[in-house]
């Protein structure tokens, strides 16, 4: 399973490549603002920032709702690094946009996806990837892994080569669960993906380990 990074902060993009488990970056306006990139300058200087750190695609999301205004936003957002995928929404102009985008050999990740049906248009557009959306599931007490679950079932079962994308993933086991359930891809905020490191028996196994090697070498 592919760890994508879900924010714009350059730092902890860094932090999370030089693990050396990052595959990928998304991000989107909210997150943009969040970190303060405002202007268009800005938020396209930021983009090309974030592909020179990670090795992977980098997730670039369109403002517009309308077909032609998605498809001169996705193309010049596609023009800025070969990494940049087109992140498009879950609208009838956004399929449509996706099976542009797809016959022109650039890549995209539909966004805001909450169902199967909704999945399986994304996938039949061409979609790189589709994006359903876990926690947000979970917020209104609906079982976000479930879905993803269901999407696998339904690519699988047609061949499909659509990836799924867990989005809204706000905590380690959400990590696990998506990927017991066959999600190709997770995306997560730093804390997250760091939090898999921890375990309390490691960390009383190493301090034993520890004292036993400064007792055995009479410190």
């Amino acid at each position: 399973m592919k760890f994508f990074i879900d924010t714009a902060n350059l730092a902890q993009i860094k932090e999370a490549h030089d693990m050396g488990v990052l595959d990928g970056v998304t991000t989107n306006p909210s997150l943009m603002a969040k970190e303060g990139i405002t202007g268009h300058e800005n938020v396209i200087n930021h983009y090309k920032a974030i592909c020179e750190i990670t090795d992977g695609d980098v997730s670039a999301e369109v403002i517009a709702t309308t077909f032609d205004e998605i498809i001169a936003e996705g193309e010049a957002l596609a023009k800025l690094h070969p990494k940049i995928v087109v992140k498009v929404p879950m609208i009838k102009d956004g399929i449509k946009a996706i099976k542009y985008f797809t016959s022109k050999g650039i890549k995209t990740n539909c966004t805001l996806v909450f169902s199967p049906g909704q999945a399986l248009l994304a996938a039949k557009a061409g979609a790189t990837y589709v994006s359903p959306f876990v926690g947000r599931l979970d917020d209104i007490s609906t079982d976000g892994v479930a879905l993803i679950e269901d999407i696998a079932t339904i690519y699988t079962n047609y061949g499909y080569t659509t990836q799924i994308l867990a989005a809204s993933v706000r905590h380690p086991m959400h990590i696990i669960q998506c990927a017991m359930v066959g999600a190709d891809v997770i995306t997560a905020p730093l804390s997250a993906i760091a939090a898999l490191l921890k375990h309390p028996l490691t960390d009383s196994g190493l301090t034993q380990f520890l004292a036993d090697h400064a007792k055995a070498a009479g410190k």
